[in-house]
């Protein structure tokens, strides 16, 4: 079996205890896998199936969203392994959601919230069209947005239901600049965006359109690693188990 942990990775407690094991990623976001291998992990690719039709509406926070979409396609990928192979269960299974929400105000904004525009947050997934995508670029002109990707790992325990789950939501606001509708129609026009959460990529063309982060740039991207490195140095320093079931 092909070693998920790629020569140039830091050699960290958990890090060097992946070596030899079984990852998955639950995902085919090629941008998630050039992540991880940037810091040194090639995990399996096995995407979910979960169908991923929560109703954001019934969290009572939205960040709790796509924490609980990742937790589904998580769980959804490890037991359908478990059950096709038992012999080749995974040791990690990783999954992420990432989700952009409209209208956020800076965290470094001095105006007492009560007095800032009474303006209706928007959950922003992936446009459905080059004309919901230039709604959505236009909604977001000159404004801030917050990404946050919903992570969760899943590992083998030897108590039921014989996996453990844990998660975090890493949040990032996108300053936008103020840019002129031309330049918005072009970015619609180069279909960058369709298959992007928000209807942008930071990291291509979509660069463009932007002013400024705060936060983790890979969060933006689609996967926050810095964060995920330390969930599992943070696991691994709470279960002497971890990775060794």
């Amino acid at each position: 079996m092909p070693d998920s942990v790629l020569s140039h990775a830091l050699k960290t407690p958990a890090i060097l205890k992946l070596a030899g094991k079984r990852v998955v990623l639950a995902s085919n976001s090629p941008r998630r896998k050039e992540i991880l291998r940037t810091f040194g992990l090639a995990p399996d690719i096995v995407p979910s199936t979960f169908e991923e039709d929560l109703d954001p509406s019934e969290f009572e926070d939205i960040h709790e969203y796509p924490v609980a979409t990742a937790t589904h396609k998580a769980v959804e990928v490890y037991e359908r392994l478990v059950s096709e192979s038992p012999d080749n269960a995974p040791d990690l299974v990783i999954a992420a959601d990432t989700v952009v929400l409209s209208h956020v105000q800076p965290s470094t904004s001095q105006t007492d919230y009560s007095l800032l525009p009474q303006v209706r947050q928007e959950l922003l997934e992936k446009p459905t069209s080059k004309e919901d995508n230039t709604r959505m670029l236009l909604d977001l002109n000159g404004g801030v947005c917050e990404v946050v990707t919903g992570l969760t790992i899943v590992y083998p325990v030897l108590v039921s239901p014989g996996y453990q789950l844990k998660s975090i939501d890493e949040r990032t606001l996108v300053y936008f600049a103020d840019n002129p509708d031309h330049l918005i129609s072009a970015y619609a026009d180069s279909g960058e965006g369709i298959d992007r959460a928000g209807g942008f990529a930071i990291q291509g063309l979509g660069g463009q359109l932007i002013r400024k982060i705060e936060g983790d740039f890979n969060n933006v991207v689609g996967f926050p690693a810095a964060s995920f490195l330390k969930l599992l140095d943070m696991t691994l320093e709470e279960d002497s188990d971890f990775l060794d079931i």
